[in-house]
């Protein structure tokens, strides 16, 4: 059985001491979870966060890093850095990062086994555009993102990895793919990963929704068999809406 994971993504919110409060009134409803859980939180809030969530069994998570492992590359951050200050995942490939600063499917690759080389668990966004789920391209565009991002690691490596599908129609646009629509398209990317590491592997990776998963919708997209969690993004600013999901998923 894979277990599941509710990450948190909190994208460009909280100051450290909104940081701090946020997580000060999480962290007692989210005692007792029985799924991995995460806060994915902005660079400036990571120093708080991993003082605060220490211990708690709340992996820290940020929202980028580059594949480099140090180097002229001004705002971003290497993956020792991330350790360094207590991080155990990053968030990679995310579709505001393809969107907004020009990543690529060969940039996610790269940053995919960047992170795992250093020990970090990289989350692995994957999702189609609407106008490409309107065309009937989504399995050829998570095909596509999935292959690439996953090139050149061995089985154990995508083991030690999560994938997020993320229909980028359904972020931050309250839409949200049907448990049925997200159910399937995950299960075309298990199927990618199946073809690659063999079936062994695929069942092994944890393969996320995101895309407005909340409190609300969190129990029956979580039911289906092919999703392993969420990746979520404006609910987990809100520690009870959080709390629930994690409830739900656990």
């Amino acid at each position: 059985m894979r277990k599941k994971l509710i990450a948190g993504n909190w994208k460009m919110n909280n100051t450290p001491a909104e940081a701090k409060a946020l997580i000060n009134s999480a962290l007692p409803l989210l005692k007792g979870a029985a799924c991995d859980v995460a806060m994915c939180v902005p660079a400036v809030d990571l120093a708080i966060a991993s003082e605060l969530l220490s211990g708690s069994g709340v992996m820290l998570g940020a929202q980028n890093m580059h594949w480099a492992s140090a180097g002229a590359y001004t705002g971003e951050l290497s993956a020792a850095m991330l350790l360094a200050v207590g991080a155990s995942c990053v968030i990679l490939g995310h579709s505001e990062r393809r969107q907004y600063f020009a990543e690529t499917d060969e940039t996610v690759g790269k940053k995919t086994r960047a992170a795992l080389a250093a020990g970090l668990l990289p989350v692995v966004c994957v999702g189609e555009l609407k106008e490409e789920r309107l065309g009937g391209q989504t399995d050829k565009v998570v095909t596509r993102q999935t292959r690439v991002a996953l090139d050149g690691l061995t089985s154990e490596q995508t083991i030690s990895l999560v994938v997020a599908y993320e229909p980028v129609w359904a972020i931050g646009t309250g839409l949200v793919a049907t448990d049925e629509q997200a159910n399937e398209t995950i299960g075309v990317i298990r199927s990618v990963i199946k073809d690659m590491f063999g079936e062994s592997t695929a069942n092994a990776v944890r393969i996320l929704y995101g895309g407005s998963m909340n409190a609300a919708n969190a129990a029956g997209l979580l039911a289906q068999p092919e999703i392993d969690g969420g990746l979520i993004g404006g609910a987990s600013l809100k520690a009870n809406d959080f709390a629930a999901i994690v409830k739900a998923a656990s």
